[in-house]
């Protein structure tokens, strides 16, 4: 028996990536329908070999639908999640839902068995792009010495912003070489041949929204004791997120010994060799599921300490992938919505 599915955002980067990755992965719908806003109503969108036409989100009855892809924005969500959610389980990629306490913020590899919370309101959060790629690699080495504090910096690609900022970045580009000054619309300073250290609004404390959701995420996913201390940056690359991540643990544990815990690891791949060009880059992981990890090495500053390079496809991963292996997490669980009376 198959699932009647139904992705909110279809036209978008993270929808039309979900259909693809749906498709890809053989999940097991025997319907899928794509919404969208009123706009967008009639265009068609690729799901495997076929076209589907998109249809009016406002008015589309959810009934009958098993599970809602949302990946259209914390506003969109708020109108009509709570109104899916009666009758399907919601995998809501937005910031709406992800540090309510009675819904699940999911990463299959690192906390699947929190999904069955579900329940209670029949959504589940999946988490920030950073987020995932960082918590994928860190929960192997959590297990094996558990971590005291985290120290990241992100290199954050233009399509976490969405299409808009893509063809900003290739528009600057493109103007600079023919001698035009850049205009920023989507983000505040020049992002072509630049780095911006400002990603999401700035919070009282001197903190980004984008800083504080890899902290607060990274608790609620791995635990609340764990220190993290974020630094995002934009970067002018269009497609993957690359981190530098540095962990301090409670109990020794060595290079060597991290290299052999995240071979091991699900959704990992180790890139290190003796070769000094042995590790990943954005360009190299675009389209591929795991995250790359590479440049292991000790930290001799701290007791206990170690650093990496985590690379990894933030539209596909850090979004898409993400919530697909969610839903057949779901599937595998044989888990239902709880249909409301």
């Amino acid at each position: 028996m198959g699932y009647k599915i139904a992705v909110v955002g279809a036209t978008g980067n993270v929808g039309t990536e979900v259909l693809k990755i749906l498709d890809e992965r053989n999940f097991p719908a025997d319907e899928v329908v794509a919404l969208a806003s009123a706009r967008s109503v009639g265009k068609e969108v690729s799901y495997g070999e076929r076209n589907l036409k998109v249809q009016n989100l406002a008015t589309f009855d959810f009934k009958g639908t098993d599970i809602v892809f949302s990946a259209a924005g914390s506003d969109v969500s708020k109108e009509f999640v709570p109104r899916a959610a009666k009758h399907a389980i919601v995998i809501d990629k937005t910031s709406l839902f992800r540090m309510e306490p009675d819904i699940p913020l999911i990463v299959p590899e690192v906390n699947p068995d929190a999904i069955k919370d579900y329940v209670k309101r029949n959504i589940i959060a999946v988490p920030n792009c950073s987020t995932i790629q960082m918590v994928v690699a860190l929960k192997p080495l959590h297990d094996f010495a558990k971590i005291k504090r985290v120290v990241v910096a992100t290199y954050q690609s233009v399509s976490g912003t969405g299409k808009a900022a893509m063809d900003e970045l290739f528009n600057q580009t493109k103007g600079i070489f023919m001698n035009a000054t850049p205009t920023p619309d989507v983000y505040p300073k020049q992002i072509a041949f630049n780095v911006i250290p400002h990603i999401d609004k700035f919070m009282d404390d001197g903190m980004t929204k984008e800083e504080w959701k890899m902290m607060v995420e990274t608790k609620k996913i791995l635990g609340s004791d764990i220190k993290v201390c974020a630094s995002c940056v934009r970067v002018p690359v269009f497609i993957g997120h690359s981190e530098m991540v540095n962990v301090e643990f409670e109990r020794e544990i060595s290079a060597d010994e991290a290299r052999k815990i995240l071979r091991k690891a699900p959704g990992i791949t180790v890139i290190d060799t003796d070769n000094e060009l042995s590790y990943a880059t954005p360009a190299e992981t675009q389209g591929d599921d795991d995250v790359y990890v590479s440049r292991i090495r000790e930290d001799i500053s701290v007791e206990n300490g170690l650093n990496f390079w985590c690379v990894s496809d933030n539209l596909r991963k850090g979004a898409a992938l993400n919530a697909v292996q969610i839903a057949e997490l779901l599937v595998k669980k044989q888990l239902k919505a709880r249909v409301a009376a």
